[in-house]
């Protein structure tokens, strides 16, 4: 039963998908949910997805496109007022005429491409037309949705358990110390509580900035305030509360209950309301190559933010009931990113890690009636392939131009030159990576500048490279496009 205080909030979602149902008689559209792990390379997706379908780029793994059965493509505008639109322009001058690669998604937005087809031959052929929005959203923000069923309480004790770990106790030392000043049955304090988030907040940040970058600890707005800064909602943190705690009314662990509660509230909650549940179709870009760069407790880290992924997807195969009342995503492809760092050889290799971290969510999603992929992709290619001499053996390598002040060795790039790196190898299972097989650091991945791209006689410029693009938007609409 849920509670009396969610019944308002899902009788406007169950009015809002009715709305939007008696719309697909008139408009047929589908929401794309986008979304990743911190510097996955969701923004470069969403650019370059727009780029090739508005440009009309030949996708061979894309049915509808290497049939040649997508008529037009184009911008319009996008359904939802109150969201920021996705500065698409603003990105595209970022990759192609200043070869940078755009700033990171920090808040939600959406675009509207309206495609025109044809339909297969057969008794639905002739020209049709399908809305697509892409929802390009944090991935922080998608394991926020844990917490709408955690209490304090409980969240408290998991975070502060987490933080002793080896793994992470060392970046966690000012907040233990101050975590022993603090009296959870004291007076509410408010000063005392903004000292506590801050430090707390300092603990999240050096997480990112270390092995957990490929994953995040919630709460994720806690990185990316917007105006939310400062705001009480914002202002609490975990504390150390034995298990036969119970929080007193007026106390300090008090207001932080309160003030988690409001932040389930007044952040969470509207989400997953307006937009996460929206969603028909999700895409998760994972940078796995970080992972395994960094050591078997990153990959675990990663598999285990990737089952709290699925787990907050309402997902499975859609009926007209559910469509109504419960909308549901039924495709979830995860992608492993930036595969134009390594040899086409280990990309294989690279897509069975990912199948491997994903294995045991995939399961239980697919049980539900929704299907699960996952492929390695680079969403615009920045190297080719080459080979270089180490001695007596020639290496597979990939050749592209390191960003300004990245270093391999004893060589620090200028932004300019380009360079053939040897990134290393995967072993030939993916079990060996989870065992130690590669010693953490031992892999050589430069951040590579956007490629450059020649332009023809009439001043138009080339479509950008990618890799198994293609093979992602046929996984996500092709059906869409029959």
């Amino acid at each position: 039963m849920p509670p009396l205080t969610d019944i308002p909030s899902r009788m406007g979602a169950a009015a809002q998908s009715l709305w939007e149902a008696s719309g697909q008689l008139i408009q047929p559209s589908l929401r794309l949910g986008v979304t990743g792990l911190a510097r996955s390379g969701k923004t470069v997706f969403t650019t370059a997805l727009v780029h090739h379908l508005t440009r009309g780029t030949s996708l061979p793994a894309f049915r509808a496109s290497a049939e040649g059965r997508i008529r037009r493509a184009h911008l319009s505008p996008q359904p939802d007022d109150a969201v920021p639109r996705f500065p698409f322009e603003e990105h595209m001058a970022a990759l192609t005429l200043e070869r940078r690669w755009p700033q990171s998604t920090s808040r939600i937005s959406e675009l509207r491409v309206d495609v025109e087809y044809e339909r297969k031959a057969g008794w639905r052929s002739g020209p049709a037309s399908l809305a697509l929005d892409i929802v390009d959203y944090p991935g922080e923000w998608l394991l926020d949705l844990a917490l709408l069923d955690a209490g304090y309480v409980e969240w408290s004790r998991q975070t502060v358990e987490a933080s002793r770990r080896r793994d992470r106790a060392s970046v966690a030392g000012r907040w233990h110390e101050a975590l022993k000043t603090l009296d959870p049955a004291g007076p509410a304090d408010e000063v005392l509580a903004s000292k506590a988030s801050d430090l707390f907040k300092d603990y999240l940040l050096a997480l990112r900035s270390g092995a957990e970058a490929v994953a995040t600890t919630p709460p994720g707005r806690f990185l990316m305030p917007g105006d939310l800064a400062g705001s009480p909602a914002l202002t609490f943190a975990p504390l150390d509360l034995p298990h036969e705690q119970i929080i007193a009314p007026g106390s300090f662990a008090a207001l932080m209950e309160r003030r988690f509660e409001a932040y389930k509230t007044h952040v969470v909650r509207p989400f997953f309301r307006d937009h996460f549940q929206r969603i028909d179709r999700q895409i998760v870009l994972v940078d796995v190559l970080a992972a395994i760069d960094a050591g078997p407790a990153a990959l675990a880290e990663l598999e285990e933010a990737l089952d709290q992924v699925l787990l907050a997807f309402r997902i499975g195969r859609n009926t007209l009931f559910s469509r109504l009342f419960s909308p549901r995503a039924d495709r979830v492809l995860f992608a492993a990113t930036k595969a134009d760092h390594i040899h086409h050889t280990d990309h294989d290799r690279l897509d069975a890690v990912l199948r491997l971290l994903v294995n045991r969510a995939s399961r239980r999603t697919e049980a539900a009636g929704a299907r699960v992929g996952t492929v390695a992709l680079a969403s615009v290619r920045a190297t080719r392939e080459t080979t270089v001499r180490e001695g007596r053996e020639t290496l597979r390598a990939v050749a592209g131009v390191p960003e300004a002040g990245e270093q391999v060795g004893d060589d620090i790039f200028d932004g300019e030159a380009e360079a053939a790196i040897f990134p290393g190898e995967l072993p030939e299972t993916a079990e060996a990576i989870f065992q130690g097989a590669i010693e953490p650091g031992s892999l050589r991945f430069p951040r590579f500048r956007p490629p450059r791209l020649p332009v023809d006689a009439a001043g138009r410029m080339a479509k950008m490279p990618h890799i198994r693009l293609d093979r992602a938007l046929e996984f996500l609409l092709g059906d869409r496009f029959a």
